[in-house]
């Protein structure tokens, strides 16, 4: 089981560009997660482009995923592939496929890093040299390193698209891997999720492309980092008498605590003997105003924001395309985001399944069934993010 003892957990993003003008990725990521927490992490990089190059990568990836996950240590399991991994004579001996191998726990890194650009440590903000050690495997130059890992380290690792990005146009020899550091040392944020600080490194490849990828460009993204837990109150019990237990059990949650509905914020009034200041300034149009309790740190409207917040994870697991318009809105939706996409590591949800009288006019077609629907698909999304999620219905 995953060490739910620990003050820290790891956390992992990626995200990938294609190569102007193709429909696939040469570029591939495989991720598993132990059943203790523990991280494996490969990133392949297949010769060329589209087709035959997604393939190369996938092979790649996913044996060498598969054999270290199914016992294999890493050296054997680099071994044997390093055995079979063909190179291209015509294109000076380029790799078919490169690869860099990272097995992660709460204590420690272990990297194997095959002709991709070197791995990026940040530790306190700063890049943390490592010191890499050089084998022969199977007539192959493969560099290792083991190192700890520490709380607040952050390991990136880009495929050559990223160091290759502005070549011939904005930059005369592309954007340097110590380049590549230095912006890292600028925008990595503890605040910043692993996944959104891979979007903000791969838009600055974009930029440098000029919106056109001169090839696969690809960031991936781990950190250990510290626990940080959210508490989410979402509609009243079905029975009335459970109030004061259900709010006494939600507040006395460590973490942060966030309302949901209108029926939920006056339950939370009532038991914090504090009034609802409500706001009636729409920060957007879509999304109904939050409003304030004093004890509470976020008040939101339900179904209408919940639904908006779904639409919003969706993006965040695909291309993270809406993240630099939700990270600085102020709207119950996007600030909801960014406390559970951003800053959660463990989400609890207490669901009360009560009906409300305000949602059964026909004309709107609300059921308790939607709210329900929501949470349960929020929830979900909230799993493929790697969070920490537990439920209770009441």
């Amino acid at each position: 089981m995953e060490k739910m003892n620990s003050q820290c957990v790891l956390e992992t993003g990626y995200l990938s560009l294609n190569k102007q003008g193709e429909e696939l990725c040469g570029d591939h990521v495989e991720m598993v997660k132990k059943e203790n927490g523990d991280r494996l992490i490969v990133l392949a990089d297949g010769l060329g482009s589209g087709v035959r190059a997604n393939i190369l990568s996938t092979l790649t990836s996913s044996m060498l995923s598969t054999m270290i996950d199914g016992g294999l240590s890493l050296r054997e399991s680099v071994s044997a592939l390093a055995r079979t991994l063909p190179i291209a004579p015509d294109r000076g001996n380029l790799a078919y496929s490169t690869f860099t191998i990272v097995r992660a726990s709460l204590d420690n890194l272990v990297i194997y890093n095959y002709d991709n650009p070197e791995p990026i440590l940040l530790r306190e903000g700063k890049e943390l040299k490592i010191d890499w050690v050089s084998a022969e495997l199977e007539g192959k130059k493969i560099f290792f390193a083991a190192l700890p890992f520490k709380e607040g380290d952050t390991l990136v690792l880009v495929s050559d698209g990223a160091v290759y990005a502005g070549v011939g146009a904005t930059l005369n020899f592309g954007w340097t891997r110590k380049e590549i550091a230095t912006y890292l040392e600028g925008v990595a944020n503890p605040s910043v999720s692993s996944k959104n600080l891979a979007k903000i490194l791969v838009d600055r490849c974009l930029n440098l492309y000029e919106g056109k990828p001169g090839d696969d460009t690809t960031a991936v993204v781990l950190r250990k980092r510290e626990i940080s837990r959210c508490n989410i109150l979402v509609g009243p019990p079905t029975n009335s008498d459970d109030d004061e237990k259900v709010l006494s059990s939600f507040f006395a949650e460590n973490g942060k605590h966030i309302v949901c509905g209108g029926t939920s914020a006056q339950l939370a009034s009532r038991y914090l003997k504090t009034p609802i200041v409500a706001s009636l300034g729409y920060l957007d149009k879509k999304i109904p105003p939050i409003s304030q309790i004093k004890g509470v740190d976020l008040v939101t409207e339900g179904i209408v924001t919940l639904n908006s917040l779904v639409e919003i994870g969706k993006d965040y697991l695909a291309n993270d395309d809406l993240y630099f318009d939700w990270v600085y809105k102020q709207d119950g939706a996007s600030l909801l985001a960014k406390a559970l996409y951003e800053e959660a590591t463990d989400i609890s949800f207490d669901v009360g399944c009560a009906v409300n009288p305000a949602h059964q006019d026909p004309r709107f077609n609300i059921s308790i069934s939607t709210k329900l629907q929501l949470v349960d698909e929020l929830t979900k999304l909230l799993k493929q993010m790697d969070k920490r999620v537990h439920v209770a219905y009441f």
